[in-house]
């Protein structure tokens, strides 16, 4: 099963148990791929993303409607300790790979498989959050929560 189905399914499901109903134009799963090219957030949309690599989940996270600057760029360049980049730099188990401040924004686009839950921004910060947090206690991101 993709993770596109498997991610797809969970949220109807648990949506379905809360008795909260969306529309399926209201939550929409982009699949970027591996190699991938970051998008923009689209207007009026809030996004949770997510990188995986090779099966592990690395970062889940969320954008609300105004963060369109750290859904498109800051895990990829962004000096913050909890940006996937600096995550990623600090990780003693990823020192084998080479990576530096000058090649890890490439590394990223080209070997994590990027997906992006995009969701209308009038289904409100709840949603997202709930979103979220589905997604963290289905797939246990390696880097979530951790300034290493």
């Amino acid at each position: 099963m993709s993770y596109v189905t498997q991610i797809e399914s969970t949220i109807n499901n648990v949506f379905n148990a809360l008795n909260y109903p969306i529309r399926k134009e209201q939550i929409i799963i982009e699949d970027l791929g591996v190699p991938h090219k970051p998008k923009g957030l689209p207007h009026n949309k809030m996004a949770v993303y997510m990188f995986i690599y090779e099966g592990t989940f690395f970062k889940i996270g969320q954008a609300y409607k105004n963060s369109g600057a750290r859904y498109l760029s800051q895990h990829y360049t962004g000096s913050a300790p909890s940006t996937l980049r600096a995550q990623i730099l600090s990780d003693s188990s990823m020192k084998g790979y080479g990576l530096t401040d000058d090649n890890i924004a490439n590394w990223m686009k080209n070997n994590l498989h990027r997906i992006n839950i995009i969701i209308d921004a009038e289904l409100g910060k709840a949603t997202l959050t709930l979103i979220e947090s589905i997604m963290h206690f289905k797939y246990k991101p390696k880097y979530e929560g951790k300034s290493k």
